[in-house]
C-alpha cells in the first residue's frame, strides 16, 4: 500500500538574477562517482542549514536568463540514523547484466497508452517522464555537468510520442519506431545540491531536474510518490521505460529488483544503456483504503556507476530516490506554492 506521509515545506525566501550560463559543458551520459555504497553509509546527516543550501535551486529560462532561488525548509525531521542501507550479496557485472532482459515496445497502441506514453525524449540525448500537464522530470546531468549547462540545453526540447492516426491503424500496427512531437522548454529547475561548488564533487543524491514545457500536453502523466524502503515493495521490483542508445528510436521497457539502498539512492541491476538516463522509475501499489492499484514515480534513473564497495570497484545502475524533501521540492516546482504539497 502507498503510505501517506506528511511532507516538509519548502518555502521560497528570495530570488536573485545571475549571469546567463555559458552553455559550453560537454554532455556526459555516464558519470563516475567516488562515493559508493560504503561511503554513502558514512555520510553525515545534513544539518538544516545544509539542506537549505542543497535544496535552493537555479532556474534557466528559454531566453538564457538565469535566477537563483534560496529556500527555507520547514517541518523537516532529521534522521539521526544517517544513510543506513541493507547488506545484500554483491555481483560484479556490466551495464547489461547477464541475459539482456529489456523489452522493446513495438506496438504503437501500447507506446501511446499509459504508462508507456509518460516516457519522453530530451533533446540532449536523455529520457524523462511526464509528471504534470506541463512538467517533465529528468536527471540533472542531462543538462548540467556540475559546473556549467551542457551545449544542447540552450534550446532544450522535449519529444512526446505521437499518437497513431486512425487511418494509419488500418495499415500495419507499427514499425516499432515512435514518432515525436517536439515541444520547447520554457524553464529548467536544478537543485543547488547538484553543483560542484556546493557539493564539492558530483553529488548523485541531487541528480534530478524539472523542465517546464512551453505548452501543456493533453496526455496522461504519472504522479510522484515517496519511495518506500525495499522491504515495502512487492518483490522489491521497479520499472522504467526510456530511449536506450543501442536500440535507436525504440521505446525500451525493463523491470528488476533493487539490490541495495541508501537514504537517497537505489542500487540495482536493471539492464540499461545510456539514453535511458533520466527515466522515471515507478512501481505499482494499492491506494490506501481502496481496491485500486496506482503507479507512481519513486526515483529518477541516473545511470551506470562505478562505486567503491569494501575497497573494491563494483558497478551498479543507480537511481535517485524521491525522498519526502525531494517530493516537497519537485511538488513546489510544479505548483509554485507549497499548499498542494502537504501530503505525499
Amino acid at each position: 500500500t502507498w503510505h501517506l506521509k506528511k511532507i516538509p515545506q519548502i518555502v521560497s525566501e528570495r530570488t536573485f538574477s545571475l549571469d546567463s550560463p555559458k552553455f559550453e559543458a560537454k554532455s556526459k551520459l555516464e558519470l563516475n562517482s567516488v562515493c559508493g555504497i560504503e561511503c554513502q553509509r558514512k555520510l553525515p546527516v545534513p544539518s538544516l542549514s545544509d539542506l537549505k543550501d542543497l535544496l535552493s535551486y537555479e532556474t534557466v529560462f528559454e531566453n538564457g536568463t538565469r535566477t537563483l532561488t534560496e529556500v527555507n525548509v520547514l517541518g523537516v525531521v532529521l534522521d539521526p540514523a544517517g544513510n543506513t542501507t541493507t547488506q545484500r550479496s554483491l555481483r560484479k557485472k556490466r551495464q547489461i547484466y547477464g541475459t539482456d532482459s529489456r523489452f522493446s515496445i513495438y506496438d504503437k497502441r501500447f507506446m501511446t497508452n499509459f504508462p508507456f506514453n509518460t516516457a519522453v525524449k530530451i533533446s540532449t540525448g536523455c529520457s524523462g517522464i511526464l509528471i504534470s500537464p506541463k512538467h517533465v522530470l529528468t536527471a540533472a546531468h542531462c543538462l548540467h555537468d556540475g559546473k556549467d549547462y551542457v551545449k544542447g540545453s540552450k534550446r532544450l526540447r522535449v519529444g512526446l510520442m505521437k499518437k497513431q492516426r486512425k487511418s494509419a491503424k488500418k495499415q500495419s500496427t507499427s514499425d516499432g519506431m515512435p514518432s515525436f512531437q517536439w515541444t520547447r522548454v520554457k524553464s529548467t529547475h536544478i537543485p543547488k545540491g547538484w553543483f560542484k561548488s556546493v557539493s564539492g564533487d558530483i553529488a548523485l543524491d541531487y541528480d534530478y531536474a524539472v523542465l517546464e514545457l512551453k505548452r501543456p500536453h493533453k496526455r496522461k502523466y504519472m504522479e510522484l510518490g515517496i519511495s518506500p524502503a525495499i522491504k515495502m515493495m512487492p518483490g522489491s521490483m521497479i520499472h522504467f521505460s526510456g530511449f536506450d542508445n543501442d536500440r535507436s528510436g525504440q521505446l525500451v521497457y525493463r523491470f528488476c529488483s533493487i539490490s541495495d539502498e541508501s537514504n537517497d539512492l537505489f542500487y540495482q541491476y536493471c539492464d540499461a544503456e545510456p539514453g535511458s538516463t533520466g527515466s522515471g522509475v515507478y512501481l505499482r501499489l494499492k491506494e490506501p483504503n481502496k481496491k485500486k492499484w496506482k503507479r507512481k514515480i519513486i526515483a529518477v534513473y541516473s545511470g551506470h556507476q562505478w562505486v567503491d564497495v569494501n575497497g573494491e570497484q563494483q558497478d551498479y545502475n543507480v537511481a535517485v530516490r524521491i525522498t519526502p524533501l525531494k517530493y516537497a521540492q519537485i511538488c513546489f516546482w510544479i505548483h509554485g506554492n507549497d499548499e498542494n504539497c502537504t501530503q505525499g
